[in-house]
């Protein structure tokens, strides 16, 4: 249990886990298309194992929610954990697009798994430890922690594509192997520093436990839709959710083309990206440490902080699409990072304070799923209006999204309590 256990411990662990959680991903991103290029996928083979990443993940998103709101936090992370890590050593041996499909399926079911209960873990055991806590510090940390956690992941996988001119196509397995061990790590810490927040029925055997916490998950999953549908607060911040997934996902089809282009080659383009993504990345974890500030800025005002945050990551990708200087279209594409990442945990902690801890795990989930969603539509119809016209039409796309946001932002108001609350969670 959670005795003896204090929110600034709390706060430690949510933010150690953090960062390990996003290490491995860090880490293979530079290499994962290079790796299916280099066992003969093509693109359009690989675009298709991406799809399985995305279909699963979207599918897995709303069960697994409700599974954590079930049976407890910890059974649920250290399932993801394995996932991801099967996933990985998958993904090193795989030569052909059915092995490739299966490790990014099981990529995307660990992804589902822990999208939403480590985040709740914290808010629950936070509040366990102290009623009146405020869990935006640790939010916010939390995030910084995940974008440092992937620029360092970036710059240890980038390095990879260097060795391989001298050592053939096969040490693009290491970075795999090296993100396979360090979810071994997370693993581990997981068993250890979750600490279990509800007492297990007496002789209830893990299946059965696991059964009816699969029972529960329709039930659970009909209560959070009750809630949003009664609730405009909940309804807008999952629209922002799938906003930000349209945005993401049209950054990171288009990016890639982008620098290409402004670099003059494509193997250049790539080169630059990754040091893009990188710096980005680490704007991300600057970015997440101003939220506070920024809300102070704003007089206190969620809502004009995150539609102050929205415009100006608008002005960002703007400036991205339509700068002709490849190092100015660099900085802005991070500052997009780091502005976004300071909106963030105040939209995080605003959809906390709107659900009890019963259905916090699910409502979280929903939201990974809005964004999810938001990120297929930015891949898919994004692409097609890029190709019939031109690749700065695609990031206006993005641009007018971040402007439709700021006008939901300002419609953000929080009421007294959780809709349909019996006693704070």
């Amino acid at each position: 249990m959670n005795a003896g256990l204090s929110a600034a411990a709390v706060q430690r662990r949510y933010v150690g886990l953090t960062a390990l959680r996003w290490l491995p991903l860090g880490i293979t991103v530079p290499v994962i298309v290079l790796l299916a290029s280099a066992r003969g996928l093509t693109l359009t083979e690989i675009g298709l194992t991406v799809a399985v990443h995305s279909i699963v993940a979207v599918a897995l998103e709303l069960p697994t929610g409700g599974l954590a709101d079930a049976i407890g936090h910890r059974p649920v992370l250290v399932l993801s954990a394995v996932l991801g890590g099967a996933g990985l050593l998958t993904m090193a041996a795989a030569q052909d697009v059915a092995v490739f499909a299966l490790a990014y399926g099981l990529i995307g079911a660990g992804r589902a798994l822990d999208s939403g209960p480590l985040e709740s873990w914290f808010v629950d055991a936070t509040h366990a430890a102290d009623p009146d806590a405020d869990t935006t510090p640790g939010l916010s940390r939390a995030a910084a922690a995940s974008g440092l956690g992937l620029a360092v992941g970036a710059v240890l996988g980038g390095v990879v594509p260097l060795l391989a001119e001298g050592a053939g196509t096969a040490v693009l397995t290491l970075p795999f192997l090296v993100a396979a061990g360090v979810d071994v790590v997370y693993l581990l810490a997981i068993v250890v520093l979750v600490t279990p927040l509800r007492t297990p029925a007496a002789h209830t055997s893990g299946a059965a436990a696991l059964l009816r916490g699969c029972r529960d998950v329709p039930r659970l999953i009909r209560e959070t839709g009750r809630l949003t549908r009664a609730d405009a607060v909940l309804r807008r911040l999952l629209l922002l959710s799938g906003v930000a997934g349209l945005v993401f996902g049209t950054l990171e089809l288009l990016g890639p083309l982008r620098f290409a282009e402004l670099a003059g080659s494509p193997a250049e383009g790539t080169a630059v990206f990754g040091i893009v993504m990188a710096a980005s990345f680490a704007a991300a974890s600057v970015g997440s440490v101003l939220a506070g500030r920024v809300r102070r800025a704003a007089g206190g005002s969620t809502a004009v902080a995150t539609a102050t945050v929205s415009v100006l990551a608008a002005v960002a990708v703007a400036a991205t699409a339509l700068s002709p200087v490849l190092a100015v279209a660099a900085v802005t594409y991070a500052l997009f990072y780091l502005v976004n990442a300071a909106g963030w945990p105040l939209r995080q902690q605003l959809m906390h304070t709107r659900v009890t801890a019963e259905h916090r795990a699910t409502t979280v989930s929903v939201a990974a799923l809005a964004l999810q969603a938001g990120g297929i539509v930015g891949s898919l119809v994004v692409a097609r209006i890029a190709e019939a016209t031109s690749i700065t039409t695609g990031f206006g796309v993005a641009v007018a999204a971040l402007l439709l946001a700021a006008l939901v932002c300002l419609r953000l108001r929080v009421p007294a309590a959780p809709v349909g609350a019996g006693t704070a969670g």
